[in-house]
């Protein structure tokens, strides 16, 4: 599969957040020796820096690690909505769950908001912290009566919020439902001041230190790349994908998607809010503060990780959009997003297992991550501090419900099937030669009799990997978006020189040197 990296001269040819641009976040070393700690944390996103944060002020003696530098992960390529209206939820959590899980469901994401709203006034944080209405709208009948029951759940549950026929936006729509009140700011300049307050009360956090491994005991070690230990009383895994499954088998209990965000300064004034499609391909929208103006996160085109068309044709799709509804003056920036839903749409947050006291896990936010990633912030809190939290159950990563799960399960692993057996009957196709790619382009190839993956990069020169995935060795694809090969099977990354970007991969892509034919 080849894919051009052509973009319009209007948009950036590399992608890169706003988020990680506009500020500069503290820079850590990597461990380089063994150390003991109370809790040690993996991942630094928005839930281990919010984890370590809250255990600092407990009084706990916190590590934190993270593969890569902190912040510049999913939580670095956010749209940073902070909302409770994570889609049309909460209807289909009262069919499956029932009325009391529901509302549990809200309470929890409310109060993440509360607590982000509370810690920047506490702290005076100059984050863009705004109050915006949040809105899905919809112009298909087809949804319509989605979001009349969506609505009327509201009502079941307290929320506040209404039914609308229309939005103060300039786009034709059936119907639309709102939640009031909720909010949205910039990420890292908010999570910027947790990280200070971590590191000037005894924290401590290291970069670039990649942990492969847990040795489970009584007091478990966490064990890095470099083969450094932490030892520790208990683990939390905030890796995006949990970093160490002990036949758990979460690869097979969520799947990866992936999202697109232009940002946008545009002609027509924005009317403000915070807006999502209810049909797809998705569209979001929300603005930021930017040199003096708007800067609109035109957001969507969801699809799962290494499946579907061009990724380059997404971006292409949002421009579009934004054409037509703002008129776009500038795209001073464009990314891409990755992150895990669960089989019931309800993150796993708690015990690794049933078993493993000491062991803790948050995944699955389902692109919800600014409040799904601070409640298990604060369900972790409680859980290690051995708080009661009425959270608990609700995200137990040990639970199951035949309905929906199982059917999800089915279907999810039924579709890694198929992209397994695809990617290996591609080997009877006619695939190109390396030699045959222009500069910045990227395809599946034919290497020494096999299937290999090359990219020429813009000095002309190729980088030939093995596309078999280091994971269930499924055959990765070339996204010619972010200039990566992903894995269609359960979302794994890999960078031009096969080195792992996010799991549940833990080993790069082989290279391969071409030999002569």
């Amino acid at each position: 599969m080849s894919e051009t990296n052509e973009v319009n001269e209007n948009m950036p040819k590399y992608p890169e957040p706003y988020w990680t641009d506009s500020v500069d976040v503290k820079s850590f070393p990597k461990l380089k020796e063994d150390i003991k700690v109370d809790i040690a944390i993996v991942g630094g996103g928005i839930t281990g820096i919010t984890t370590a944060y809250l255990l600092v002020k407990a009084g706990m003696n916190v590590a934190l690690v993270d593969a890569d530098n902190i912040l510049n992960g999913t939580t670095g390529h956010t749209t940073a909505k902070v909302t409770s209206q994570h889609d049309i939820i909460y209807n289909e959590l009262v069919h499956h769950f029932g009325q009391e899980k529901a509302k549990l469901y809200y309470q929890a994401t409310n109060d993440s908001y509360r607590f982000i709203k509370d810690t920047v006034n506490e702290f005076d944080i100059d984050c863009d912290f705004t109050e915006e209405d949040a809105y899905i709208y919809t112009n298909s009948d087809k949804y319509v009566i989605d979001l009349m029951n969506e609505y009327r759940t509201y009502e079941q549950l307290g929320i506040d919020g209404a039914y609308l026929e229309n939005i103060p936006l300039p786009i034709d729509i059936k119907a639309a439902i709102v939640m009031k009140n909720q909010a949205q700011f910039h990420p890292l300049k908010y999570l910027e001041h947790l990280v200070h307050y971590i590191v000037d009360h005894g924290g401590a956090i290291y970069e670039n230190t990649t942990a492969v491994d847990i040795e489970d005991d009584l007091y478990p070690k966490v064990v890095t790349r470099d083969g450094y230990k932490i030892k520790c009383d208990k683990v939390i895994s905030c890796s995006h994908f949990p970093f160490y499954d002990k036949q758990s088998f979460y690869f097979s209990r969520m799947y990866a998607d992936r999202s697109y965000v232009l940002a946008a300064t545009v002609k027509a004034d924005y009317p403000g809010g915070m807006y999502l499609s209810a049909e797809q391909p998705t569209r979001s929208l929300r603005s930021t503060p930017y040199n003096g103006e708007n800067l609109i996160l035109i957001g969507g085109e969801g699809h799962k990780a290494g499946q579907g068309k061009p990724m380059i044709n997404h971006y292409q799709a949002l421009e579009a959009f934004g054409e037509d509804l703002f008129g776009i003056k500038e795209i001073p920036y464009r990314w891409s997003t990755q992150d895990l839903t669960t089989l019931d749409k309800v993150p796993y947050i708690g015990q690794l297992t049933s078993k493993t006291e000491n062991i803790f896990v948050a995944t699955g936010y389902r692109k919800w991550g600014m409040t799904n990633g601070t409640a298990a912030a604060l369900v972790l809190r409680d859980l290690v501090t051995q708080r009661t939290s009425p959270y608990k159950d609700l995200y137990s990563p040990s639970r199951f419900y035949s309905d929906p799960s199982l059917k999800y399960f089915l279907n999810e692993n039924a579709d890694v099937a198929k992209h397994l057996i695809q990617g290996k009957l591609e080997f009877a196709l006619d695939l190109r030669k390396p030699e045959e790619l222009s500069e910045d382009e990227g395809s599946a190839v034919k290497v020494n009799g096999k299937r290999a993956g090359a990219y020429r990069d813009t000095d002309g020169q190729l980088h030939i990997v093995d596309t078999t995935c280091t994971h269930m060795y499924c055959e990765v694809e070339w996204n010619s978006g972010d200039r990566t090969w992903d894995c269609p099977c359960h979302g794994s990354r890999y960078s031009i020189e096969g080195e792992v970007i996010e799991g549940p991969a833990k080993k790069p892509l082989q290279k391969i040197e071409k030999t002569a034919e």
